[in-house]
């Protein structure tokens, strides 16, 4: 095999998101034969946190297990300099629900912790004034944001690290739990102002946002002022959670924000001695529907897991305990399914952008 051969090969292997092949993306830079090393070198639009591992897995199957792959990878990032706040943050992504009560908050911590354990520098931002979950979901209750000057002179507040790669600011830090749902007009808008544009996150893959639930004036602020890159919508099964979906939906396609998809959480429930069956208790497949009738993304069927719940209750949310395999293995194909989804965004987004530039 020469250097022209192999360039041949690795241009025609797909994207596994993108569904095109690496030639037509432009995405081979190098690619070159030392002896039995293979040195490739790809440059493709990200995030490709979950895609690296299938990619070397194709592009080692074409040239053989004769020959040992050196692989690297530079991630294409969309302009982010028109940013006032967050410049560096790669990926922001609002989880948001139309109403209370659907696990939006454990869904956002677990989709954040899910994101650390592969491999992502995160940050979790906990929105959610009136309830802010994420203290009590990470064993955090007692925190608080410290303040440090920055080389600029300028006060900011410094996120709680969690563990290695993941950091987490939530309105829970700033004020007593008991004193959140009595805090309102501009004092409320200064405590989220606060929030994204006065802690210091310094880099990240991600920026997963709990938002509060619903769709008034305070969310609608929100993400009018964060540079979303997409949003996931959360709901349960049935009608009457799926008619606040719709609200959602309308809302972030208002201020033009991308819908990543929809998560269905609280699906079904499977016994543990049965663990093949299924009880929908509170309906079937509405999500889907909605997903459906929205031509958005069904990224995943989340079900209801005890493990999960008191996991997420003692402090350590399952995706970072592990306490429930099936139920991490669940959250990490949603969480996968949101990135692909994302991706495809992003590049969507960079071909309109060389259009216009055109």
């Amino acid at each position: 095999m020469n250097k022209e051969e192999l360039f041949q090969k690795i241009g025609n292997i797909v994207d596994p998101d993108l569904n095109l092949p690496f030639n037509q993306l432009g995405a081979v830079k190098k690619a070159e034969i030392d002896g039995n090393n293979v040195n490739i070198e790809l440059r493709l639009i990200g995030p490709l946190t979950h895609a690296q591992h299938t990619i070397r897995e194709a592009i080692q199957k074409e040239i053989g297990s004769e020959f040992n792959l050196n692989l690297n990878f530079t991630e294409i990032e969309l302009d982010r300099s028109n940013r006032e706040f967050l410049k560096d943050v790669k990926h922001i992504i609002a989880v948001s629900s139309g109403k209370g009560g659907v696990g939006k908050s454990a869904l956002a911590g677990n989709i954040a912790a899910t994101l650390t354990r592969m491999g992502a520098k995160v940050g979790l931002l906990d929105g959610d004034v009136y309830g802010p979950s994420q203290p009590t979901m990470f064993g955090l209750k007692d925190a608080r944001l410290e303040a440090e000057t920055d080389s600029h002179g300028k006060t900011v507040a410094i996120p709680v690290k969690k563990e290695e790669g993941l950091k987490i600011a939530s309105m829970g830090f700033v004020m007593n739990r008991e004193d959140a749902a009595i805090v309102r007009g501009p004092l409320l808008a200064g405590y989220f102002s606060m929030l994204f544009e006065q802690i210091e996150w310094g880099e990240l893959d991600f920026l997963v946002f709990d938002l509060p639930p619903g769709t008034g004036d305070i969310q609608l602020t929100l993400v009018q002022k964060i540079p979303l890159s997409g949003a996931v919508v959360v709901t349960t099964p049935q009608e009457i959670a799926l008619a606040d979906v719709r609200r959602s939906i309308s809302m972030f396609k208002k201020v033009n924000v991308d819908i990543l998809g929809i998560v269905e959480n609280m699906s079904y429930f499977s016994p543990e001695d049965m663990p093949d069956k299924k009880y929908y208790i509170f309906g079937k497949d509405g999500g889907k529907i909605i997903a459906y009738e929205s031509g958005v993304p069904l990224l995943g069927q989340v079900p209801l897991d005890t493990e999960m719940r008191e996991a997420n209750d003692g402090g350590e949310p399952v995706a970072l305990s592990g306490r429930s395999p099936r139920q991490v293995a669940i959250i990490k194909d949603t969480t996968i399914e949101m990135l692909k989804s994302l991706r495809n965004r992003n590049y969507n987004n960079l071909n309109n952008s060389l259009e216009i530039n055109i």
